[in-house]
């Protein structure tokens, strides 16, 4: 936070949105044929290296504090959100350079606090989900206890009212999809305009918050597992005056990493 002599005060606010690891559909395409939830695949163990790596490049690389995480409940979201938490949270950055997962790290789960959000979930539809992938009776069964007993301990604000009640319904148009992670990132960041954000969530996510959240009019055209966006706003207040926020811009500190861009024609 700055401020100057007016007694104004400028709150910098940073949004990080992350796409999820390494699934392991896209490397077995045989899992599916026995999977009990095929919608819902897990991270292959380089998903989670790689997941874990992101934090650690998080924490060094920033320059910010990450003071809340939001997830979507898709498990390989929650998994990445666990490596990711594991790496930003570690007790001593000397103990996890050369680890290359959450497991055996030891954390301060103080730092920051994690939340399921639906709306950061996947976008329901068949151009992100195939027909006979998804839950024939279309209850894709997330249950919002067991999904936070996958993310670190002690780190759970299950006191958040979550923005979304509950998941969209099948079949979610595409605009309606992207319509929804626009309102999700504007919303969080409007519930809690003092802290920075992490949203781990999926590839179309990503996008949106590339091309709809910043001036510079950027096309996406890939997004690696993992790859991240971040925008910015700065918040102008004085005692007299309620908060006024800035439009969102490119974040300078850690604009884009795996996303790849180029300027809109």
């Amino acid at each position: 936070m700055d401020s100057d002599s007016g007694a104004r005060q400028h709150i910098h606010q940073n949004i990080v949105v992350l796409r999820h690891g390494d699934r392991i559909d896209h490397f077995d395409p045989l899992w599916t044929k026995t999977a009990s939830r095929p919608w819902d695949p897990p991270l292959i163990l380089d998903g989670k290296v790689r997941a874990f790596s992101t934090g650690k490049k998080l924490n060094k690389d920033l320059g910010f504090p990450i003071h809340r995480v939001f997830v979507s409940p898709f498990l390989r979201c929650l998994q990445t959100a666990s490596e990711v938490v594991h790496a930003i949270c570690a007790v001593g950055d000397d103990s996890v350079t050369h680890m290359s997962s959450a497991d055996g790290v030891v954390i301060d789960p103080s730092k920051l606090k994690v939340s399921v959000e639906y709306g950061l979930c996947e976008a329901l539809n068949t151009a992100a989900i195939l027909p006979d992938m998804r839950p024939k009776d279309g209850d894709f069964g997330f249950n919002i206890s067991e999904c936070e007993k996958l993310l670190p301990k002690g780190t759970v604000d299950s006191n958040v009212e979550r923005v979304y009640k509950e998941l969209p319904k099948w079949e979610e148009p595409e605009e309606g999809a992207r319509d929804r992670y626009k309102n999700i990132i504007k919303l969080l960041a409007d519930k809690y305009p003092t802290e920075n954000l992490l949203l781990v969530t999926h590839a179309e996510g990503v996008w949106v918050a590339a091309t709809a959240y910043t001036p510079e009019h950027l096309t996406v055209y890939a997004i690696d597992y993992c790859g991240i966006f971040s925008t910015q706003r700065t918040f102008v207040c004085t005692e007299n005056e309620p908060i006024t926020p800035a439009e969102f811009k490119l974040c300078t500190n850690h604009g884009h990493a795996g996303v790849s861009t180029r300027p809109r024609a």
